[in-house]
């Protein structure tokens, strides 16, 4: 028997940073992956979706060239170049892990794990071979799937989950995406900026309800503006495939009604991959389809860890990743922090983009803070004007008493890379004094976030 010093179960941007920084600390590690080194994020989620993306976006810079004095015409989109592109860029990267596991002296078996107890983990390869593991320490980074709601069940030609969505052969005329999360309103302005009539249906009374009101309240209105349709406080009843279509039956607040839509995407959240991986071998205890661990991210078995999609959210590669350095580092015997889940940034790589970290402004008022919030809008910003991209807003939140910030939350032009600003703030537990003092680059769009912090004490310039 093999006996390693950690052995993680699951290669996805958890997994596969652990195992490279336990390799870093000395420890002699494995992973265990059954499908893709990078997990569902590198070869199926956020990679991927983000190419398609810019896909979308390049095709949409050139329905719009003359406002900036070019001229085109005829343009045109092939379909399969834009996934093939897609799948490429996932392809590149598998293969940047695997030779960053293999620089790293990580130890990689292919093939499904299970625990045997605290101390082994079973590995079984394709070929129903199993060999078994010794290990000091353990990692669970088994990752989620997605949800499945009954009567929505996906068949993977009508009814599609992301898997599917990100490799369309034709494109639909018409497609329903149920869920307005993260995933669902990536995919609905993918398929919205290629032509597709979409519509999206959400149970709550926004779209995007993880988000600051405001910011749910103007994308709805830049999604319209596309030809999106938004349909809330709306629930999908069943899905019926009839003639090459699928019925929908929707329940609004005025009744129910069908529609037809060529394909659907559900987009409903995930759930934890904590089946058939030997928990019951051991004391770890689940709820809700997810591991619990304490707060370095240990189970109730001593030197078994999760990380990731597997237990509590939010659910997001960065904060696997995070866990999974805070593990290696806690299991070699360092002092690591804990993660601080209101320092964690959140992306919505839709048009316009969508960015946050902590508190939204209702959260805090129901913590009791008493607040100052300034806002900036990209109008009046001019790398904004320069760019042709005026559609958002910067939203900043203070603690009135102490000037802690509290929440920032953004909409617009490249959000998704000067929420970092914020997330670096946070971290250095800023007031605003200090993003006050700060001298930000002209003319640059991060020139909004000082603005909005001006704006919160009534010292805004440019408003």
């Amino acid at each position: 028997m093999d006996t390693f010093d950690l052995v993680v179960i699951g290669a996805g941007p958890g997994g596969y940073v652990a195992a490279i920084r336990a390799a870093q600390l000395g420890l002699k590690t494995a992973v265990v992956e059954k499908e893709h080194l990078g997990g569902i994020c590198l070869n199926w989620g956020c990679i991927p979706t983000k190419a398609l993306l810019r896909s979308a976006e390049v095709y949409q810079l050139f329905q719009h060239a003359n406002e900036y004095g070019i001229n085109v015409s005829n343009v045109s989109f092939d379909l399969k170049k834009i996934v093939e592109r897609s799948r490429n860029v996932s392809n590149q990267l598998a293969q940047g892990v695997k030779h960053l596991l293999k620089k790293n002296k990580v130890t990689v078996f292919d093939g499904i794990g299970t625990l045997k107890g605290s101390k082994t983990v079973m590995v079984k390869n394709v070929d129903g071979k199993t060999i078994d593991l010794a290990a000091k320490n353990i990692i669970i980074a088994t990752g989620a799937r997605p949800r499945v709601l009954p009567s929505l069940e996906a068949d993977g030609k009508y009814i599609w989950t992301y898997k599917e969505a990100m490799i369309p052969e034709t494109l639909p005329k018409k497609l329903l995406v149920v869920g307005s999360g993260a995933i669902g309103s990536e995919f609905a302005s993918f398929y919205n900026a290629f032509g597709s009539d979409v519509t999206i249906v959400e149970v709550m009374d926004q779209i995007l309800p993880q988000e600051d009101d405001e910011i749910s309240q103007r994308a709805r209105k830049a999604f319209e503006a596309k030809g999106i349709k938004i349909l809330t406080n709306t629930t999908v009843q069943s899905l019926k495939v009839l003639n090459n279509k699928v019925e929908a039956l929707l329940k609004t607040a005025e009744g129910e009604q069908k529609d037809t839509f060529d394909r659907v995407i559900t987009a409903v959240g995930v759930v934890g991959n904590i089946e058939n991986i030997g928990l019951e071998n051991t004391k770890i205890k689940t709820e809700h389809s997810r591991i619990l661990t304490d707060e370095f991210c240990e189970t109730n078995e001593p030197g078994v860890y999760a990380i990731g999609d597997v237990v509590a959210g939010p659910w997001l590669a960065h904060k696997a990743s995070h866990e999974g350095i805070l593990c290696a580092e806690k299991i070699a015997g360092k002092k690591p922090h804990v993660v601080n889940k209101l320092n964690i940034p959140g992306c919505t790589y839709t048009s316009p983009q969508i960015a946050s970290i902590g508190l939204t402004e209702k959260k805090a008022k129901e913590l009791g803070y008493e607040l100052n919030i300034g806002r900036f809008s990209a109008i009046g910003n001019g790398k904004s004007i320069a760019l042709g991209e005026m559609d958002g807003f910067v939203k900043t939140i203070f603690d009135k008493k102490t000037g802690e910030l509290l929440g920032a939350h953004l909409i617009g032009p490249e959000v998704t890379e000067m929420i970092q600003g914020f997330g670096v703030a946070k971290t250095l537990e800023t007031t605003e004094s200090e993003l006050m003092h700060t001298i930000f680059a002209h003319p640059t769009l991060s020139e909004m976030i000082h603005e909005s912090v001006l704006d919160a004490y009534g010292r805004a310039i440019h408003l």
